[in-house]
């Protein structure tokens, strides 16, 4: 029956359990034996590519515009009418194949991710996940549409970014308190939403029987190499050879301006130091896309092929708007076996380096579509990770105008060098982080 499905998620969009919930039928339903694992796990695949991408698309257009009540609408439906029996579904397969003993080659480590996945789950889990996706959506809507008036225009917040980054500290203390002013009109709101997250962890924590939602957390993120005690070694080592760096790097900047200490205003993002004068490494986000491609296909022709077809296929959403949900990623379309970069590019040299990031993010989904079964394309964070800070460095050696990136020579030093201070920067704050 399941030459009857749809090629494209486009087709599957419209599909309701009552159409879905036969195939999950079928595979529970049918032999699994060595000779059958191959075809079962191929049909389980297909079905998995569709469900999966079906929740990329409508996660992705609730968040592309925070304001379309009927985007929300229909991936709050998906939420609530397809994600908690497909996943209940899901369970039941993994545990099918785990009775069954087999282990198909590969399956090593798809294996064990069933087995601690097929450990965790609760059925009343299910509704919690539900409300803990709509938390983040609202999240979403409340600072997609923060806004604040500057110069007698209105301005998003990452519009304010290029704005931000200039030497007249004046100007940087007053955008800074009319962008923290703003934020804090939305405090009680993102209060009211943290304290129900809390609760929602906790109650999903005792469920399983666990102490709490982080050791809950720990092992749905499948951190089977690492434990929390290891990390706050790492805390350690941070504070005892990281945070020594981070200052000196800090009191260059304090000192670079002159300045007795550095307030909220003199870095972005509580963390960066400024790289004065300010960078404009493109004029909008066709130039973005065309010296981005220009560089990948130094880094390797293949990497600059991989990109293009997200150019010609329109995979990229990449300037800020107003309603615009916030940050960037790389979120992957399963059955397409394409990855879809969504960013807030302001013209910033920012930008470039989360372009080079989740560029890095989108060509190891493009590498691991290729893995025949979808059990085995899911990687933790931590693997993510590699593919997307490591694109950062590769892309490096390209970025200068005369290679078709991005700088001038100068610029271009002066930017590598910001780049690896900010990596420096960036570890106490992670670690403070994760401590919270």
């Amino acid at each position: 029956m399941f030459e009857t499905l749809p090629d494209t998620a486009t087709d599957f969009m419209a599909w309701t359990w009552a159409d879905i919930e036969p195939y999950f039928a079928d595979l529970l339903a049918r032999k699994l034996d060595e000779a059958s694992v191959e075809s079962w796990l191929s049909d389980w695949t297909r079905l998995a590519e569709l469900v999966q991408e079906r929740f990329a698309r409508l996660s992705l257009a609730n968040t592309q515009d925070t304001r379309d009540e009927a985007a929300e609408a229909r991936f709050h439906a998906f939420l609530s009418d397809i994600q908690p029996k497909a996943q209940k579904a899901s369970h039941q397969l993994d545990e099918r194949l785990l009775a069954s003993g087999l282990e198909p080659a590969g399956f090593e480590i798809p294996l064990r991710n069933m087995r601690s996945d097929a450990a965790l789950f609760r059925e009343e889990n299910l509704p919690l996940r539900v409300a803990e996706q709509k938390l983040g959506s609202e999240y979403n809507k409340i600072v997609g549409n923060q806004t604040i008036e500057w110069r007698g225009e209105t301005k998003t917040l990452p519009q304010l970014g290029p704005l931000f980054e200039t030497p007249d500290r004046p100007v940087r203390q007053e955008l800074w308190q009319k962008m923290a002013g703003r934020v804090m009109q939305d405090r009680e709101s993102l209060n009211a939403l943290w304290q129900q997250l809390i609760e929602n962890g906790r109650q999903q924590g005792a469920n399983v029987g666990l102490e709490n939602y982080r050791a809950l957390r720990w092992r749905m993120l499948r951190r089977f190499e690492y434990t929390p005690e290891d990390c706050e070694t790492f805390h350690r080592a941070i504070e005892e050879a990281v945070v020594p760096a981070a200052s000196r790097i800090y009191a260059r900047a304090r000192e670079a301006e002159a300045l007795d200490s550095l307030r909220p205003w003199d870095v972005r993002g509580d963390v960066y130091t400024f790289d004065f004068p300010a960078y404009a490494p493109f004029e909008d986000v066709a130039e973005l896309e065309a010296r981005s491609e220009v560089i990948f296909s130094q880094v390797d022709p293949q990497l600059g092929g991989y990109f293009s077809t997200m150019r010609q296929e329109g995979l990229l959403d990449l300037p800020n708007r107003p309603g615009k949900g916030p940050g960037g990623f790389c979120t992957t379309f399963a059955n397409a076996k394409r990855p879809f970069i969504f960013m807030n590019a302001v013209g910033t040299g920012g930008d470039v380096r989360t372009m080079l990031h989740e560029c890095g993010h989108a060509f190891h989904v493009f590498q691991n579509s290729r893995l025949p079964f979808i059990h085995q394309r899911r990687t933790t964070s931590e693997f993510n990770e590699v593919a997307s800070m490591a694109m950062e460095l590769l892309a490096s050696p390209y970025i200068e105008e005369e290679r078709g990136g991005f700088f001038a020579v100068e610029e271009a030093a002066r930017y590598r060098r910001s780049h690896l201070e900010k990596i420096i920067l960036f570890w106490p704050y992670m670690a403070v982080v994760d401590a919270f």
